[in-house]
């Protein structure tokens, strides 16, 4: 793998303005929808965004979530989750009535209930579907773009991924590889039966995703009013349930008689896990990717540049060499590492965006060749505070080690907040923490916030649990854990609470302090 681009210079170079910006998943807001959606709570947080001076907002993945719930596991890398859909909106527009989205605000305010969820919310959006059929498919978009438009726009991926939801809603939601021989693969079903009974099921699907993508434009659109980027999120990997393993299976490693994976994704025994993770996503087979220029990559990014502003790959060391872990298997414990796509990959990635604002997710073992083709790339990797501590000077999370073409957080979503990790944490690790920042400890979460704004790297992105001063009770994922993640949320009541304590001001202030204050927009 060479690890040079052409002209000996980096192929992307674009963080150049510190700046900050806060971590919070959609589902995250506040509300009486049992979830958080696109709606007034959000814009509401955009406001303490532009009011605290901060620049970006950065998600987990927007894709559709199956078992598990994680934003990681798909159904679609293309798809956004119906979940995230405000009902209130549809509302407003005649498709659903305030009475009939009125048991939503039974659920959990605190925590997302996705089951509770799943039962609710879903026959309201099909009969928003219905509706709207009958009332002649009038356009729902600010920039008026109806739904057969909108269909057509997307038809790459709309059209296969609104027929494999069909086909599991058909199946009862079992996996597509456990389905019938005759609709196992998107080639075969096309010559089903199935492909006209259940036209009007696919046509649902792609409804909500009009309303998603459409809600969402509009809420993005209130961001850069406000002077507020987004950093979407990509797994490198795909779920194997999914409609593009499902539509695409000569681009994974997979079994040509039953459509399970020959082998999974997942990473060795590592800080989080001493089994290591099994993540079980299937693998790809890279030289067919290579071999007509990484044609669904670039459609993949394509589509989320449409999204966001900024894209972290997660897991960007899979690009330099991957876990392969033979399937199936217990752990994570027993694979090996095999060689990625390298800078050829990434190459390919430049002639098509060569202004692409891409994070690195370089967490993890850094081999010097991972390294390598981290620098090569020129793309900004990332930085945990939480993981700086209780070691020697060495440790290269510690902030003294940084450079400006990185971010900075105090953790992220797979972390503790920082008053967790803290309470949590070996002495030897609070003691070293204290010492290097030159605190008592009493406010660890405040301390880790202003050493990520005094950092030299670029951006620092605080995540909002650590803005609330959260303890344990607000961590949003634990790796290895298979139930409980994904779930945690906060109340309008916290955000106010913090606008009266005059939060917003201080991080403004920080901002100006350290050179990472957003500038208003015109």
């Amino acid at each position: 793998m060479s690890t040079l681009s052409d002209s000996g210079a980096p192929l992307f170079n674009w963080l150049h303005t510190r700046a900050a910006g806060v971590l919070l998943h959609p589902t995250s807001l506040p509300g009486d929808q049992g979830i958080g959606t696109f709606d007034a709570h959000a814009v509401r947080f955009l406001d303490f965004l532009q009011a605290a001076g901060l620049k970006y907002w950065q998600l987990c993945p927007l894709g559709p979530t199956g078992y598990g719930d994680s934003p990681y596991q798909c159904f679609s890398a293309f798809a956004g989750n119906p979940y995230l859909i405000d009902l209130h909106a549809l509302v407003t527009c005649g498709l659903l009535t305030a009475a009939e989205i009125a048991p939503l605000a039974a659920l959990d305010p605190d925590r997302v209930d996705y089951g509770a969820l799943y039962e609710r919310k879903w026959p309201l959006l099909a009969k928003a579907c219905a509706r709207f059929k009958k009332t002649g498919s009038p356009s729902l978009a600010d920039d008026g773009e109806t739904f057969a438009a909108f269909r057509k726009s997307q038809a790459a991926w709309l059209d296969d991924y609104a027929f494999f939801r069909a086909l599991k809603d058909h199946h009862d939601g079992v996996a597509w590889w456990e389905w019938p021989s005759a609709v196992r693969s998107r080639a075969a079903a096309q010559q089903s039966p199935l492909r006209a009974q259940l036209a009007v099921a696919a046509e649902a699907h792609a409804f909500y995703q009009y309303l998603f993508f459409t809600q969402w434009r509009r809420l993005r659109a209130a961001a850069t009013a406000r002077g507020i980027e987004i950093i979407g999120d990509i797994p490198i990997f795909v779920a194997a349930d999914s409609s593009d393993v499902w539509a695409n299976p000569e681009l994974f490693e997979l079994d040509v008689v039953t459509g399970r994976p020959l082998a999974v994704a997942g990473v060795p025994p590592d800080y989080f896990s001493e089994d290591g993770q099994l993540w079980g996503n299937p693998l790809y087979v890279w030289s067919r990717h290579a071999a007509d220029n990484y044609a669904w990559w670039r459609a993949r990014l394509r589509a989320s540049f449409e999204l966001c502003d900024i894209v972290r790959i997660d897991h960007f060391r899979g690009f330099d060499a991957y876990w392969r872990i033979p399937f199936p298997a217990a752990t994570a414990r027993k694979g090996e590492w095999v060689p990625g796509p390298g800078l050829d990959f990434f190459r390919s990635v430049h002639a098509a965006f060569p202004d692409a604002k891409i994070i690195a997710e370089d967490l993890g073992v850094l081999t010097p060749s991972v390294v390598a083709l981290r620098d090569a790339t020129g793309l900004p990797g990332m930085a945990i505070l939480q993981f700086a501590f209780g070691g020697d000077a060495e440790n290269l999370y510690l902030p003294h080690h940084l450079a400006p073409n990185s971010v900075i957080y105090p953790g992220t979503h797979d972390n503790d907040t920082s008053l967790g990790w803290y309470a949590a944490a070996a002495e030897k690790e609070r003691d070293h923490a204290r010492r290097y920042l030159r605190v008592g400890g009493q406010e660890i979460g405040w301390d880790f916030i202003r050493a990520s704004y005094s950092a030299v790297s670029g951006l620092a992105v605080i995540p909002m649990q650590d803005i609330f001063s959260l303890g344990p009770e607000g961590r949003f994922n634990s790796p290895g854990k298979p139930q409980g993640n994904w779930q945690w949320r906060y109340r309008a009541s916290q955000l106010e609470q913090l606008r009266s304590a005059g939060t917003a001001a201080y991080l403004r202030s920080l901002g100006e302090i350290y050179g990472r204050l957003s500038a208003a927009p015109a």
